[in-house]
């Protein structure tokens, strides 16, 4: 069985085409999907991907939030299937509701672009099953508006829920809540996650391929679903 996963071009995507190879390494078929375009053209999962849709204007992924595609995404998600957001996708998500929070301004107040130590805390969702507990992975960050926020009440709950998918290590590089870098919805199916992990997949241009599993991972549930 080919897995189909639908990667999202927006105006002002930059990591699309990064995605799109990090799921042909892990064995998938990378489907290109058009932000004015609400037909999903038969895929199993989704991934938004990185960059400044629609220039981050207003705030971002508040415009993005709107688009044609995003009405069958948020649609098929709440139906279960598997979608992934990465840096502007996480902002995307949390814009749609479809995680809670949100990302603002690095307390910096600087864009911040490194080799980041995280700790994978949630192995049952749909796209980190394929690592251990408490696994500790290397994969680049950059952005401008990574900090996680959400009210006590929100982070409690996503604590006690086992919802904190990955924290940062070492260093919290953008002031993000509790250290969070990515979060997943109560059925597991939906993941947003600030650091990149499609830039992590091969040697040659990666600082490791610690982000792999987050690729084979959903492969791998939807296969045996």
């Amino acid at each position: 069985m080919s897995v189909r996963v639908g990667v999202v071009t927006f105006p002002g995507s930059l990591d699309d085409r990064d995605a799109a190879r990090a799921v042909r390494i892990a064995g998938g078929q990378a489907v290109a999907l058009w932000h004015g375009d609400d037909d999903l053209r038969n895929v199993d999962a989704v991934i938004l991907p990185g960059g400044f849709s629609y220039g981050d204007y207003l705030r971002c992924g508040a415009i993005a939030r709107f688009a044609p595609v995003m009405r069958s995404i948020i649609e098929r998600a709440s139906a279960g299937m598997p979608l992934l957001g990465i840096c502007n996708g996480f902002q995307i998500l949390c814009e749609s509701q479809l995680l809670p929070g949100a990302l603002t301004r690095n307390d910096s107040l600087h864009f911040i672009c490194r080799d980041q130590r995280l700790r994978v805390e949630n192995t049952s969702s749909a796209w980190t099953s394929g690592f251990m507990s408490g696994q500790e992975i290397v994969i680049p960050l950059k952005n401008g508006e990574g900090g996680y926020v959400a009210d006590e009440r929100t982070l409690d709950a996503l604590e006690a829920e086992g919802r904190v998918v990955a924290r940062y290590l070492e260093v919290n590089p953008n002031g993000s809540r509790r250290d969070i870098a990515g979060i997943t919805n109560e059925r597991g199916n939906v993941v947003g996650l600030m650091p990149h992990p499609e830039h992590a997949v091969e040697p040659l241009t990666g600082p490791t391929t610690d982000g792999t599993p987050f690729f084979t991972s959903v492969l791998k549930s939807l296969v045996s679903a």
